[in-house]
């Protein structure tokens, strides 16, 4: 104990760095214990087992051309809490995602604010459910 003494006092920087780099690694873990974005592997297990509806928020014409199979397509305008097209999910599972994951993931913090706590946002969008070689389907 007496060596790790001596060491801190010499050593202030360092030790202080050590700690404050810590501590904001702790900070990180704890705020991506409640994540809203899910990967895609992540996000196909939550629509299989909690009976999750996924949602596209990405143009009529992008929806068309593509998009994760059942799922419904709602505007990027009509995900707003209070809109009634997104206000019959509010106490479902919902998996929201757009082009690139970073538009759904600010609807879904908007969302998560006004009540929908079991929303969650693809975490690099449809790209990244692509790239992984899942599933799409075209609207017929």
């Amino acid at each position: 104990m007496d060596q790790f003494i001596e060491f801190a006092s010499n050593h202030f920087l360092l030790v202080t760095s050590f700690f404050f780099v810590l501590t904001l690694l702790i900070i990180n873990l704890m705020q991506n214990s409640g994540s809203i974005a899910l990967s895609p592997q992540e996000s196909v297990g939550f629509l299989n087992r909690n009976d999750a509806i996924a949602i596209d928020m990405r143009s009529a014409s992008d929806f068309e051309a593509g998009h994760i199979i059942n799922a419904d397509h709602i505007e990027a305008a009509e995900l707003k809490p209070d809109k009634e097209k997104i206000s019959q999910y509010k106490t479902r599972p919902i998996l929201i995602y757009c082009a690139s994951g970073v538009n759904s993931a600010a609807v879904v913090r908007q969302l998560r604010r006004s009540g929908f706590e079991q929303a969650h946002s693809l975490k690099g969008g449809i790209s990244a459910w692509r790239s992984d070689n899942l599933p799409t389907t075209k609207k017929a």
